[in-house]
């Protein structure tokens, strides 16, 4: 009977699946028309879907079930659970590291890098810190890159080289930090681990961070003539007004790196981060508890309630900037729902795709010609690319692609830290250089500058993806798993796990 009711499935036509890439392509211009900066906020779970309803129409037309149907998105959304209990801890991490004082003392000490004498290399570092410590990109721009941007209109310096150097040091920060959510959503699509995936990160973000510095150092070896020191003065004075600044309110950074380092799963070691953070936060911030108590909340419980606030609501603070006050208010478990209802919604729309052999389809059309490493890689890259210029969204751009290539990767023995990799240097860094991307409307409107204008000066973003395509057609750091046989391949070495020990080399 099982065998019967195969034969009766149609196999979809590349129109079939084209369709439902249609409607959201349409979907989505429209949401981010209508809702612009705001249309990853709602609008854009509604088009996803509204087009996963018409890929199940499709698959109802060839023959599926809708049991069938529901259990490939029951399927797709259990994946994704992992990554979800990891932004739930990362939202508890930011609100009990804003309330210890951790994130303030990394902005305290980074600011001390800024020099007149290396502006734009200082502030692609200065936002790359802040961005690393906080794992927000949109907030660090709307932040200290809005601060920053003021500080070079004030010097007579370039608006649009200020916005490259801002945003090259924001999306590279955000790319490494566990804090992130699209660093943790790439691993969860791909099948892979969050630390080792940003381990492995390291070998195509951070050169590429690097040439950037060396080129923002060489564009402003001979600007910047006035004194900033007044500037970063009153901020650091507000920090320290607020906070208790010492380097010990670095300890539980220092403990989650650690735990990272012994290779820890990630959730266990975010939540004792943010454990610890709470617990550092009574320890060496009574007074910013102390402001944050509600009348009726005193004593010892009154503390513990701010804690456990901070932990799912996260925190607000009141100091006398408003551009800090939106740096510092933020965290809680609350704040990352958005970003699951979205993971959800787009993870749900891929299952009915991958359930009712659609993406196989569209799969079959992209991979023509894929014989070598470089050209998956390439590709994938290429794909995600596309897919922030089509969807205008980067979560979108990391989702779809992990899920039309993850089967692909294991097919051709490469391993899926390859394709989570390539899902950021293709998509998450390349969202801010597309003006009608959510991302690039987000930082013209907080920069003030338009990213046809800043384009060429994201030296990060546009680097990272051609560097990594380089390392895939080099062969340099590509992980693969020979098959039949389990093996990794570390640059030139292969390490075979079927091979006896004395083997390994």
């Amino acid at each position: 009977m099982e065998n019967a009711t195969l034969k009766q499935k149609k196999e979809p036509t590349l129109l079939d699946a084209l369709i439902p890439l249609v409607v959201l392509v349409t979907l989505l211009s429209t949401s981010v028309y209508l809702f612009s900066d705001n249309s990853s906020f709602g609008p854009n779970q509604i088009a996803l879907l509204f087009s996963m309803g018409v890929a199940a129409v499709i698959g109802l037309k060839n023959g599926y079930s809708w049991a069938e149907i529901e259990k490939g998105i029951v399927k797709g959304i259990s994946i994704s659970l992992g990554a979800i209990l990891i932004l739930l801890a990362v939202g508890a991490l930011i609100g009990t590291w804003m309330l210890s004082g951790t994130v303030p003392t990394l902005i305290y000490y980074g600011l001390e890098l800024l020099n007149p004498s290396f502006f734009y290399a200082a502030t692609c570092l200065i936002c790359a810190i802040v961005a690393m410590s906080i794992g927000s990109s949109w907030t660090t721009a709307a932040t200290v890159g809005v601060a920053l941007m003021g500080v070079a209109s004030g010097m007579g310096m370039s608006d649009a080289i200020t916005a490259g150097a801002v945003i090259s040091g924001a999306y590279f920060g955000d790319k490494i930090s566990p804090l992130s959510e699209t660093t943790n959503l790439a691993p969860a699509v791909a099948g892979t681990e969050l630390f080792e995936h940003i381990r492995y990160m390291l070998w195509t973000t951070v050169p590429s961070f690097v040439i950037a510095l060396i080129l923002f150092t060489i564009i402003g070896f001979s600007g910047a003539q006035q004194d900033t020191s007044s500037n970063i003065a009153q901020m650091q004075t507000l920090l320290a007004q607020e906070f208790n600044i010492n380097w010990i309110m670095l300890v539980p950074l220092v403990a989650l790196l650690t735990l990272a380092i012994k290779k820890m799963p990630a959730f266990p070691a975010v939540a004792i981060g943010a454990l610890l953070g709470g617990i550092w936060a009574v320890l060496f911030q009574p007074d910013v508890i102390q402001n944050m108590l509600d009348d009726n909340q005193q004593g010892s419980l009154g503390v513990v309630a701010v804690v456990w606030t901070s932990m799912f609501d996260g925190v607000v603070f009141s100091t006398a900037d408003e551009n800090l006050n939106a740096l510092l208010s933020r965290g809680g478990m609350s704040s990352m729902l958005n970003t699951i209802w979205l993971i959800i919604c787009a993870m749900s729309f891929g299952a009915v795709l991958e359930r009712t052999g659609l993406l196989k389809a569209i799969v079959a059309l992209f991979l023509r010609g894929a014989k070598t490493a470089g050209s998956m890689i390439s590709r994938t890259i290429f794909t995600c690319i596309g897919t922030n210029i089509i969807t205008a969204d980067q979560y979108i751009s990391i989702v779809m692609p992990g899920r039309m290539y993850k089967e692909e990767y294991a097919k051709r023995g490469l391993h899926q830290l390859n394709l989570s990799r390539s899902l950021e240097d293709g998509g998450t860094i390349t969202s801010p250089l597309i003006p009608w991307n959510t991302c690039g409307a987000y930082m013209q409107g907080v920069l003030l500058v338009h990213p046809f204008d800043y384009f060429i000066y994201t030296f990060f973003n546009l680097i990272n993806p051609v560097l990594a395509i380089i390392y895939a057609y080099l062969g340099v750091k590509i992980l693969r798993i020979p098959i039949p046989d389990v093996a990794v391949e570390i640059g030139d070495e292969e390490i075979a796990a079927t091979q006896p020990a004395q083997s390994n080399r």
